[in-house]
């Protein structure tokens, strides 16, 4: 069986600086919070804001995370598909509404944003940069807030990043209560290193290791792990960041019109339909590739109500083209879609 591509960050000390590259970069904001996680910092802004009006919400978006913040106050969906960006008709927020303004797939420049909000000053503005929290526009930010989940490009067990660009005050994380599951989320990523090393490590043990983990840190408000906030300092951000950018370009070109863009960390792929979608998620499963599905909507559940959005989203997956694959990985990887699409589907279920 070839090495796994995609799937949970494992632990590899490549990952840090090299000394010779000289004095760290500047790259973490200087007003910061860190917390446990991206949602858990969005619960602790919101609650503090104590805006009376309403949470707008992407139409593509991960249900999940709005469901969990329709909690504290209604939650409405205005259409942002990838690719198109905010159709701002459908953005209709009052005067002590709070939006949340995503960088979807990292591939977006904010512009529209920056005329948006200032025509809009008593709306408060949270941008969401969890796709690529080191793009331009997450560097150049002047909103009232931005937030970042980290755990989801950086090998790191947790991690929220809460920051205000224009230098508002923020909410500290509360307690400690993350540090069990960050520490479990930990075990799992170096039993998995040992197990990529030939090691006789149960796969089953550091998967059930990483889901318990991730079951007792979903929407945490407590401080990151002692862990996360040491490492994050000393992490190769920029090497990290070109070479999953590089390795998306490079697929990207392989894959040609089969692919939504590419850009960041990852590449979006778009099937005919859901079903065909499914079973290519299965087969690629199969051959050790893991694929997520960023984000299924479920329209008998918590869903956008926004058709277009859930459709395409029951389409697309994402190529996990990140700075751990190589030459080899990326060769893999379009050979596997390539040859799917040879496939008779009936035969491939």
């Amino acid at each position: 069986m070839p090495p796994e591509i995609g799937s949970e960050f494992h632990w590899d000390p490549a990952v840090l600086l090299d000394p010779e590259r000289g004095g760290l970069p500047r790259w973490l904001p200087a007003r910061r919070e860190l917390f446990a996680t991206a949602s858990g910092a969005l619960s602790s802004l919101l609650s503090a804001l104590a805006p009376p009006g309403r949470l707008h919400v992407p139409s593509y978006f991960c249900m999940g995370v709005a469901e969990f913040l329709a909690r504290q106050l209604p939650v409405v969906f205005y259409r942002h598909l990838p690719e198109e960006g905010p159709r701002w008709e459908t953005l209709r927020a009052a005067d002590g509404d709070v939006v949340l303004a995503q960088n979807l797939f990292g591939r977006e420049e904010g512009t529209g944003w920056h005329d948006w909000t200032r025509a809009h000053p008593r709306v408060t503005v949270i941008e969401d940069h969890s796709h690529d929290p080191f793009s331009d526009w997450a560097r150049t930010s002047t909103a009232a807030y931005a937030v970042a989940s980290l755990r989801k490009t950086l090998p790191l067990p947790d991690g929220g990043l809460l920051w205000s660009p224009s230098g508002h005050d923020l909410p500290r994380p509360f307690g400690t209560g993350s540090q069990r599951a960050a520490g479990l989320k930990l075990a799992a990523m170096l039993l998995k290193t040992a197990w990529q090393d030939g090691r006789p490590i149960p796969k089953d043990r550091f998967r059930t290791l990483q889901q318990q983990g991730e079951q007792q840190i979903l929407g945490s408000a407590a401080e990151t792990s002692a862990v996360t906030a040491a490492l994050l300092p000393f992490l190769d951000i920029e090497g990290i960041r070109s070479s999953s950018s590089r390795n998306a370009q490079e697929v990207a070109t392989a894959l040609g019109d089969r692919v939504l863009g590419a850009g960041g960390f990852r590449v979006q792929l778009v099937l005919a339909s859901e079903s065909e979608r499914d079973v290519l998620l299965a087969y690629l499963a199969r051959i050790g590739i893991f694929a997520p599905v960023h984000w299924r909507q479920d329209r008998d559940g918590f869903w956008s109500g926004d058709e277009e959005a859930a459709a395409l989203a029951g389409r697309m997956l994402t190529l996990p083209v990140d700075h751990r694959c190589g030459p080899a990985d990326l060769q893999r990887i379009v050979e596997s879609i390539e040859g799917f699409a040879r496939m008779d589907l009936s035969g491939a279920i």
